[in-house]
């Protein structure tokens, strides 16, 4: 039988691309020949061929609605939502074939503007939410978070546009329009994000976790609680005469200043280590003799993107706190500290003077009216950048420098034993909250060691990462009777995101059981921690899990390296297989307030 597959989620992100590719392998099991189309906002549409849709025997859509329906007017058609298909896909083409009825477009597209004008929502009680998700690393979180919003907002019976900015930039974008007609604004975010658009909304801050896990919870809470922040309405982009005058009434935090500054500093670590490590494929030392490739890829990396590191942590890191006039002041005072020695730990402290000093200056420093203009170009960089700088130089400066050098001295003399209890301490701290305030307080930590050329921390930290999420997908193949079909499904994608060093997979575990994963998962950790930090593995780049490994010399001892992952993981994944009680579900985003993910269909 001819079929044509059709998939969207709410949000356009991992369950679009799961639901296709899993009812795609359930129709070939049954024999069908299949076309497949999916709506999300990871690729472009691609839209089935006419001559496609004209030998269709029967078309299938997993969504909450027919895209473009005028196509499949007089054709067998199936709809039903695509969080249906996921647990048991078999079953849903079965249904799918004995209840396909002849779809009549005209019909369809009434029904639809019906249900989704502003009267049908008015009626129906629905209200209107936008809401913007975003993570530090800008990967897991961000879309995870998102997808269960928008899941939430759907089954709650309201009108919800998420919007997602990762480390691709805006996805699903609001509009001017969208945040016009929005009754509430849920800013889901772990980092500083524009928030002027927004100017007289009533707005609901929160953590990407925090969505994530509980949903519907936050919804309901931003229905309730929203307040309005500011009033007017200045352009995206503008700081306004003040500079910082945008900012909320409420306190952003110290922690979140810091995600954001170590949100901006990600690519450029990331991008200096890997040039780095090619340019170790022509030898170690190949890099010292001038006018080689070599000697060109170590500029690049290690003589000017690791040089930027600390400056832009630092100018970010006061973004966060002052606007766009605390950058100038922040990777000043930035570089500052890299030229004085004082590292990482001197850029956050001068983004933190060049932060608070700028906003002082907005705050307490008036000007008349005709000269009031000049604030954010000049009176607020020059006073903000003077106090930074100085209190750089002749304070902070040279006993951070001492600090900072006795650490990297520490680190790359101390003996096996200080080793391997370290390695045990940052490796459980990636595994106690997979994402949280403890995980990014120790991929911070191995982050800012980068730049002294201390690389151990990071790769037992990084391999730690990967331990929970591989380790669950491990424990549902070995005790398959204990896991329901969900909870398997659901390992097989936290497995993949465990080699992409994305931890944040193994959430819907820990979520429905967290007195058994979170413990297992740190004794994992702890032992990859130990181990990589024994065998004395170094790590160039702070992200991309297993496939950093396709990279000649990013890793130093790369069997060592998968030997200390795979020992941690089977440590978690076994314990986790042997003290599992029997099968249950995993908890539904739309139903439970405290699901990580619904049913195992969103781990992706």
């Amino acid at each position: 039988m001819n079929v044509i597959l059709i998939t969207a989620c709410p949000s356009g992100m991992a369950t679009t691309f799961l639901g296709a590719r899993r009812l795609e392998q359930a129709a070939k099991r049954l024999g069908w020949q299949v076309s497949v189309e999916m709506h999300g906002e990871l690729e472009a549409v691609t839209p089935v061929s006419a001559e496609a849709i004209a030998a269709a025997e029967l078309v299938v859509v997993a969504a909450e609605s027919v895209p473009q329906p005028q196509r499949f007017d007089g054709k067998r058609l199936f709809r039903a939502p695509i969080h249906q298909a996921l647990p048991d896909p078999d079953a849903f083409l079965e249904r799918a074939a004995r209840e396909a009825a002849t779809f009549e477009a005209a019909t369809a597209g009434d029904s639809a503007a019906a249900a989704t004008s502003p009267q049908a929502a008015a009626s129906a009680g629905q209200r209107r939410i936008v809401a913007v998700t975003a993570c530090p690393t800008g990967v897991a979180h961000t879309f995870m978070a998102a997808e269960a919003l928008a899941q939430a907002g759907k089954a709650m019976g309201h009108a919800i546009h998420v919007e997602t900015q990762g480390s691709v930039g805006a996805q699903n974008a609001l509009t001017a329009d969208d945040i016009d007609a929005a009754d509430v604004v849920v800013l889901a975010c772990d980092i500083e994000v524009d928030d002027t658009r927004f100017a007289g909304k009533p707005i609901y801050r929160t953590s990407t976790g925090a969505a994530l896990k509980q949903p519907k919870q936050t919804l309901e809470t931003a229905l309730a609680e929203a307040q309005v922040e500011s009033s007017g309405a200045p352009k995206s982009g503008s700081a306004g005469a003040g500079g910082g005058a945008r900012k909320s009434a409420k306190e952003r935090g110290l922690y979140k200043h810091l995600l954001t500054g170590v949100s901006f500093m990600l690519p450029m670590v990331v991008a200096g280590g890997l040039c780095i490590a090619l340019s170790f494929v022509f030898g170690i030392k190949a890099f010292e003799q001038e006018g080689t490739l070599a000697a060109a890829l170590m500029q690049i990396g290690g003589g000017t993107a690791f040089k930027l590191m600390v400056p832009v942590l630092a100018g970010y890191i006061a973004y966060s706190i002052a606007d766009r006039p605390g950058i100038a002041p922040g990777m000043i005072g930035g570089m500052l500290a890299s030229t004085l020695g004082a590292g990482f730990i001197g850029g956050i402290l001068a983004g933190f003077l060049a932060g608070y000093s700028a906003s002082a200056v907005t705050r307490y420093v008036k000007l008349p009216a005709s000269v009031e203009s000049l604030k954010p170009i000049l009176i607020i960089p020059l006073l903000a950048s003077l106090f930074t700088g100085l209190v750089m130089i002749y304070v902070v400066g040279t006993p951070v420098a001492a600090i900072l050098a006795g650490l990297t001295q520490f680190l790359n003399n101390m003996g096996s034993t200080n080793a391997v209890l370290l390695g045990m301490l940052l490796g459980a701290m990636m595994c106690f909250d997979m994402g949280g305030p403890v995980n990014k307080a120790a991929y911070t930590f191995g982050v800012g060691l980068l730049s002294t050329e201390t690389y151990m921390p990071m790769a037992a930290i990084m391999a730690a990462g990967m331990v929970p999420p591989i380790a669950m997908g491990i424990a549902t193949l070995l005790a398959r009777g204990k896991f329901s079909q969900p909870e398997r499904e659901a390992g097989k994608a936290s497995f993949v995101l465990g080699l992409c060093f994305i931890t944040e997979g193994a959430i819907p575990f820990a979520a429905k059981d967290p007195l058994r994963v979170i413990p297992l998962a740190m004794i994992g950790g702890a032992v990859t921690g130990a181990l990589s930090m024994w065998f004395g593995i170094k790590l160039m780049a702070p992200h991309g899990g297993l496939f950093v490994l396709l990279i000649p010399n990013a890793v130093n001892m790369a069997l060592l390296y998968l030997v200390a992952i795979a020992a941690g993981s089977l440590v978690t994944g076994i314990g986790y297989a042997l003290l599992k009680r029997g099968e249950s579900e995993l908890p539904a985003v739309a139903d439970e307030g405290t699901g990580a993910l619904g049913s195992g269909q969103r781990a992706g």
